[in-house]
């Protein structure tokens, strides 16, 4: 690696390779220097093990794989480990959960760089979301498992009823207080938690992919009111249902409005 004078953004990216890498003196040397030079220093995954060997994590909050954080803390006690976070910011420095949550720092690097729009842009052709917040739970999108209880099935599948556990246990015929063994039985959470949970999954389809008001999907789904979807939303994806929204507004791009790179599909043929 030759030296380099002008350092914007230097990124330490994962992989199982990583143990290696962070034993070997002139990789770890190379990373301290250029990271001396840099306006900012990102790593993915297991790529803050690197940063961590190279002492630049000292003190400052971090984060990486959740499979990794344990070790991570264990093997850097004077780093700040932050085991539920997507990627998080300390100074210069970020760090980012897994491969997928990379994406995230890259777009919230981008819209730091270049504004949302741009940021939005690239967002929507590489088809994901812009952008998971950064402090977002590594486990906030769900893939919620179906009960094998066909009744419980039947219940839980009308999200938009009571689905208090008074109500939970009449409709079951089984006593209040068995009700939350059922569902930690058949879906390893409490009610509340699944219910809120599979309302939220559903009401984030429709701010995706639908016009209706806040309001009006908050009462669909079984919130009650637009203030008590909000809150829940800031529970479960530290972002309110409208900035939700927000970041899948004026997304879409044709050949007219082109990126400072041109994707295949706006190439025209000659």
């Amino acid at each position: 690696m030759g030296a380099a004078r002008d350092v914007d953004t230097v990124v330490v990216a994962g992989g199982l390779g990583y143990a290696d890498a962070m034993l070997y003196s002139q990789t770890v040397a190379q990373v301290q220097r250029l990271a001396a030079r840099a306006r900012r220093v990102a790593s993915v995954c297991t790529g803050a093990f690197v940063l961590a060997e190279a002492g630049l994590l000292d003190g400052r909050r971090a984060t990486t794989h959740w499979a990794y954080c344990a070790p991570l803390a264990t093997a850097y006690p004077a780093v700040r480990v932050e085991a539920d976070a997507i990627f998080v910011r300390d100074g210069k420095f970020v760090t980012a959960a897994g491969v997928t949550a990379g994406v995230d720092l890259a777009l919230a690097l981008v819209e730091e760089d270049h504004g949302a729009d741009l940021a939005r842009q690239v967002a929507r052709w590489l088809v994901v979301f812009l952008q998971r917040p950064g402090g977002q739970s590594q486990f906030s999108t769900w893939s919620l498992a179906a009960p094998a209880d066909d009744a419980l099935r039947r219940l839980v599948g009308d999200i938009a009823a009571d689905l208090l556990i008074p109500a939970i246990a009449e409709r079951l015929s089984i006593s209040p207080r068995h009700v939350g063994r059922v569902f930690a039985r058949e879906l390893g959470m409490s009610p509340g938690r699944y219910v809120e949970r599979a309302r939220i999954e559903a009401a984030r389809m429709l701010l995706e992919n639908g016009r209706d008001g806040v309001e009006t999907i908050a009462r669909r789904y079984g919130f009650g009111t637009a203030e008590t979807m909000r809150r829940a939303f800031l529970r479960q994806l530290n972002v309110p249902p409208s900035a939700y929204r927000d970041r899948f507004a004026s997304t879409a791009i044709d050949c007219d409005r082109r990126l400072p790179w041109t994707p295949p599909s706006c190439t025209t043929t000659r």
